[in-house]
């Protein structure tokens, strides 16, 4: 498991949260910059250590996945 930097997300949060889109639990990424889709791979932003859940402020997968 890769080290995390003080990671505000709660634990319990991280495991209820899905992606809007396809409902697929979703991870964190990017030192908790983000949560990526298992699924869509789509990334959804956390700012100021609140999730951003919304399609249309995810970050698209990249081609050709």
């Amino acid at each position: 498991m890769a080290y995390i930097r003080d990671m505000a997300l709660d634990p319990a949060l991280l495991e209820i949260l899905v992606c809007p889109e396809c409902k697929t639990p979703v991870r964190l990424v990017r030192d908790g910059a983000g949560l990526q889709c298992g699924t869509c791979h789509r990334i959804y932003p956390v700012k100021d250590d609140i999730p951003v859940m919304l399609v249309d402020e995810a970050e698209a997968p990249a081609a050709g996945r």
